[in-house]
């Protein structure tokens, strides 16, 4: 049954939500039908339903999201479901959320540390680059920073290093100065401001791009604004306490700095020193030409994953 199922048996009707290599994360989580599994990435709820369809009346998956319209979206298909936990949180929180659920160690893992469909082609959410509306971009509305609050306090310098360091926009000064004089006569609220702005100072710099030039810049911001590489350290520090023996880590990421922290996790110890994981292969997958032409949106995915060693670096 599996070989017939693709990214599109699983797309979200209310979220217009494609999940990435969906077939091939199962694959690596090696699911079993009594297994316990955390889904660390509900959005549409594509993979979460696939690892469903295929666990017993004994197995459990605990699915996050800190987005709720992620969570209320999957009550509509899995509110009845005894063998779905359903929790809006970080995580980040991983090992006080398997502790306050009771599950403890798991046998899989899965992170998609990309955007979902329903928070691009929401311009009230402010992700897109593509139509106008509010500076945001936060997954849990409800809480913290926005994307304006950073663009309209954070000084040249401050900003010039987010662009580079998360975005690794070469431009990054040039676009920080112009916003800060920009910002001085009127401050930013909209997200076509910024991508206007983007174009004008960048834009003579990236005609040879594949890319609009304020992708790099939202997506800078985007990791500031939910601090998502302090969440994606959190985890990847939490996932071998809270794996079992012989339990799989699959990571799927869309930015070279997210895989380089998620190679460095699967990478063997120096020698005489056991290994804490094994990854499943030396490089990482990517989606095939026909997943492409359905989703180009994943055409930046990368997966890795690692298998729980019995080992300790102390």
């Amino acid at each position: 049954m599996l070989e017939k199922e693709t990214s599109q048996s699983f797309k979200d009707a209310t979220f217009g939500h494609q999940p990435v290599m969906a077939q091939e994360s199962f694959a690596a989580l090696g699911v079993r039908p009594n297994g316990l599994y955390v889904d660390c990435t509900l959005g549409g709820g594509g993979h979460s339903r696939l690892i469903l369809r295929h666990l017993g009346e004994n197995g459990r998956l605990l699915a996050l999201d800190l987005d709720p319209a992620a969570i209320e979206a999957a009550k509509t298909w899995g509110a009845h479901d005894p063998r779905l936990i359903l929790r809006k949180a970080d995580f980040r929180d991983l090992t006080e959320l398997l502790a306050e659920t009771g599950l403890g160690q798991v046998d899989g893992i899965l992170v998609d540390l990309g955007v979902n469909s329903g928070q691009l082609l929401s311009s009230a959410r402010g992700f897109s680059f593509q139509g106008d509306g509010p500076l945001d971009m936060r997954f849990d509305p409800e809480r913290g920073q926005t994307a304006a609050d950073i663009l309209n306090s954070y000084g040249e310098k401050a900003l010039a290093d987010l662009f580079y360091r998360y975005g690794e926009e070469r431009g990054a000064r040039r676009l920080a100065r112009a916003i800060v004089e920009t910002r001085a006569k009127v401050p930013f609220s909209r997200t076509g401001e910024l991508v206007a702005l983007a174009n004008k100072i960048l834009g003579h710099k990236t005609r040879q791009r594949r890319i609009n030039p304020a992708t790099r810049v939202f997506l800078a911001l985007r990791s500031e604004v939910n601090d998502e590489p302090g969440a994606l350290a959190r985890l990847l520090n939490a996932a071998w306490d809270n794996l079992k023996l012989g339990g799989r880590l699959v990571i799927i990421s869309f930015h070279s700095m997210e895989d380089r922290e998620v190679k460095n996790l699967f990478r063997k110890g120096p020698k005489d020193v056991p290994a804490l994981w094994q990854g499943l292969w030396k490089k990482p997958h990517y989606p095939s030409e026909k997943e492409l032409a359905l989703n180009p949106r994943s055409r930046s995915a990368r997966m890795r994953a690692g298998v729980k060693l019995k080992g300790s670096l102390t």
